[in-house]
């Protein structure tokens, strides 16, 4: 029974890497929407719509558990999704609220009222659907009082990232840290909240002030899915991974390699 990994481009495989090393006996299906990527320029509907149709295409392949492996997906569709779509007896889970549990040092399986946040100033940096939904600050507090989030898009980057541009790269993550300090001088936390950003961290580091904790998803994530699946031991596989595309399997392999440096046989979904 593989575990289902969604995502709107190839991000997402910053998170599914993340997930192979933590835990090597399990089965994934990788699905990216490349014919369709980037979900960040997209409108909430038309982002439900795609996110629904990916989902489904691993339900359908075998996949009761999806994790949506992009956070404009998770932010602006997964409520959503949960309340009214996902059939009962399937799951798709996001990467907002894992990141979000590591922030507040609240336990995954912890249910009950918001709780003081141990961390006051948060800074989140996102593509701009991420942003226009509101959905970190709006997980965020469900959880936690006493926190200020300052939510920032950082238009271009992932385009530049995907391109192999570094000095394009730099140049949105320098612009967009020096937005978000005039607002939060020193922020404690900054939250990479996008799959790419962490393909991005060296720059965030040597923009943002001395100290400050960089959290990417990937290793999040993965300890989340790793508690889940232990309470959930149905899951358990061989170690194989598959990985399809909307797109054209050979450019997006291609393009793959770019980003992360390596083969990848992508089949078309």
């Amino acid at each position: 029974m593989p575990i289902g990994v969604f995502d709107s481009g190839l991000g997402g495989l910053t998170i599914l890497g993340r997930l192979q090393a933590a835990l090597p006996g399990q089965d994934f299906l990788y699905l990216g929407d490349n014919a369709n990527a980037p979900y960040g320029v997209r409108g909430a509907r038309e982002i439900f719509d795609l996110t629904a149709r990916g989902c489904e295409a691993l339900f359908v392949r075998g996949c009761t558990l999806v994790i949506l492996a992009c956070n404009t997906a998770s932010a602006v569709a997964l409520r959503q999704m949960q309340e009214f779509w996902v059939p009962a007896d399937r799951r798709v889970l996001g990467v907002f609220v894992p990141m979000i549990e590591t922030i507040i040092a609240r336990p995954w399986a912890l249910r009950g009222p918001a709780v003081p946040s141990p961390v006051r100033d948060i800074a989140l940096f996102a593509t701009p659907a991420t942003v226009d939904s509101g959905a970190f600050t709006r997980e965020l507090v469900l959880r936690a009082h006493g926190a200020r989030v300052l939510e920032v898009p950082c238009p271009g980057l992932v385009d530049a990232l995907e391109t192999g541009d570094a000095a394009a790269a730099g140049a949105v993550v320098v612009r967009a840290v020096g937005w978000a300090l005039q607002g939060m001088p020193a922020p404690q936390v900054v939250a990479l909240g996008c799959t790419h950003y962490p393909l991005a961290r060296g720059a965030f580091a040597r923009a943002l002030p001395a100290g400050t904790r960089i959290l990417s998803q990937g290793d999040v994530v993965a300890a989340s899915l790793g508690d889940y699946l232990g309470r959930h031991p149905q899951f358990a596989g061989t170690g194989e991974s598959r990985y399809l595309t909307t797109g054209d399997p050979a450019a997006v392999g291609a393009a793959a390699k770019r980003l992360l440096g390596s083969d990848l046989p992508f089949h078309r979904a």
